[in-house]
């Protein structure tokens, strides 16, 4: 018998420090094997971190993804856009009540808005850093600044906000950076336990940025800069973009990934002044990705939500555990799950996800077989690895879409909100009609609104021009996606893994309807 102490396990960490970049696409960062733009700071994180080859978005767009991390339940299957409800909270509040100090910096609009506008309130406290995209910061253009650019075709926030950014570090990106390893620097010694979310909207459109970054990957564009993307599929094809324009949106995409990567690199820094790897998980993540051109789409069009948008970057700095790679499956929700696992909490809304823990501890080999991803009121998608796809190598992504005239949809919220177009004040979510009743969500008993719509009602905008049809896809060997197997025996697979998905969901029944599923 060995006299021997048997080595105690590493002691969770204490502190949590999530970054979130917002469109950050996976196939472009260098550790995910991106060549194409210069991403040092994702890199030199990606040396300390574990690294997660199959994550996948959840709820999209830009709010529900918030949604899935910080509520930690799939939205997209009920309402398109929204607010924390009544029956939910945002993870922030049972770490107040367990003495865990939030911090949220951001500069994402969305947040301050209609439709988002609850998410920050929980938190300890928050700085939000103004001026980025929709955000109505200023009333006016700066009048000093002669000769100012026109950034956009009708007149909206930024063009206001714009010409008050003289100098890289007055951008929204940078002052968000630079105020979350500040905020590392002079605060987070100061707290036994805290959670810092940074919720950093680059790089989103625009893609506008200071030279050198502007110039650097397009030095020979002759004229200003595009920042705009059209959202559309076949830019190229239908004339909305000539090669040449798309070529230059590409670029300028690249410009705003460095230099918002060059501007991490001070938050990575903070954390090594101050010594916080020791005890500090670190997540580095996004929303979604973003098209650029990958199957002449740009921009978020409603087009199925392929690789480019779908499948994202997850880098996690784990304390006592070594940098590596896994290929277990992994969605946004399970995100939520590891910061309550990490701080010891429940919430009481019922979640969706699983915690990542044991990955990261090499206890499991994997913690799901299947996630669900997609936009209210269009395709549903059902990403499919391990068991359900014939064993750790296998993965395939179903595309469900609705048969016939996309209905019958139905959406369930006591807020009633969605994103505002600025440039459309008028266009709002239509109203609840006389054929609204109450129902409740699953594992709630507070009644919520439920208000059904048929072809040809005012909808919300998401669930409009939704093809028909289904797409199926064997990721494992055809990453790219160019090759439909829809028909062949795997889709039969496919169709039962989805419905007991959405069955152990307790989705809205319209919604196995309008996909023929029912």
């Amino acid at each position: 018998m060995s006299d021997r102490t048997p080595t105690p396990p590493p002691a969770r960490p204490r502190r949590a420090v999530v970054v979130l970049l917002d469109s950050l696409n996976r196939h472009l960062v260098g550790a995910y094997g991106g060549r194409e733009f210069a991403t040092p700071s994702l890199d030199r994180l990606a040396a300390r971190s574990v690294r997660f080859d199959r994550h996948y978005v959840g709820s999209l767009p830009c709010i529900p993804a918030r949604h899935d991390l910080l509520c930690g339940a799939l939205d997209f299957l009920w309402k398109p856009w929204g607010s924390i409800e009544v029956w939910e909270d945002a993870i922030t509040v049972p770490l107040r009540r367990a003495g865990v100090v939030t911090k949220l910096v951001s500069d994402h609009p969305h947040l301050f808005e209609t439709g988002g506008e609850n998410y920050h309130c929980d938190f300890t406290a928050w700085d939000y850093q103004r001026g980025h995209e929709g955000d109505p910061w200023r009333t006016r253009p700066d009048p000093s600044w002669i000769g100012a650019p026109t950034f956009v075709p009708v007149h909206a926030p930024y063009e206001n906000s714009r010409g008050f950014f003289r100098d890289e570090a007055d951008f929204p990106g940078p002052r968000t950076l630079a105020a979350a390893a500040r905020w590392l620097e002079r605060d987070a010694p100061h707290h036994e336990r805290f959670l810092l979310f940074v919720d950093e909207f680059d790089p989103h459109e625009p893609f506008d940025t200071p030279e050198p970054w502007a110039s650097m990957y397009d030095p020979d564009w002759d004229g200003p800069h595009l920042v705009w993307p059209p959202y559309v599929a076949g830019a190229v094809a239908k004339g909305v973009l000539t090669p040449r324009q798309a070529r230059q949106l590409r670029a300028s995409y690249g410009a705003k990934l460095s230099m918002i990567d060059c501007w991490l690199g001070r938050v990575l820094d903070a954390m090594d002044r101050r010594d916080l790897w020791s005890d500090t998980a670190f997540f580095l993540l996004t929303d979604h990705g973003h098209y650029l051109g990958e199957k002449d789409v740009f921009g978020k069009p409603g087009v199925p939500v392929y690789e480019t948008l779908g499948h994202i970057p997850l880098l996690v700095s784990w304390p006592g555990v070594g940098p590596g790679a896994r290929s277990a499956l992994t969605t946004s929700v399970d995100v939520h799950a590891t910061l309550l696992d990490l701080f010891g909490v429940a919430t009481r809304q019922r979640t969706h996800g699983r915690s990542l823990v044991p990955l990261l501890e090499g206890s499991a080999a994997g913690v799901r077989d299947v996630a669900l991803a997609g936009v209210w009121g269009r395709q549903v998608h059902l990403v499919a690895s391990g068991a359900a796809a014939d064993g750790p190598d296998g993965c395939f992504k179903y595309v469900r879409g609705p048969v016939g005239r996309n209905e019958p949809l139905v959406m369930l919220s006591n807020r009633w909100s969605t994103m505002p177009v600025h440039r459309l004040p008028d266009l709002r979510l239509p109203p609840p009609d006389a054929r609204a009743t109450l129902g409740r969500m699953p594992g709630s008993s507070v009644p919520v609104l439920r208000q059904p719509f048929a072809a040809g009602d005012l909808q919300p905008y998401w669930a409009g021009a939704v093809p028909p049809g289904n797409l199926l896809f064997d990721l494992a060997n055809d990453p790219d996606e160019e090759r439909d197997r829809c028909g062949e025996v795997l889709e039969k697979r496919a169709e039962e893994l989805l419905r007991a998905a959405l069955v152990e969901l307790e989705a809205p029944p319209e919604q196995l309807v309008r996909l023929g599923l029912a």
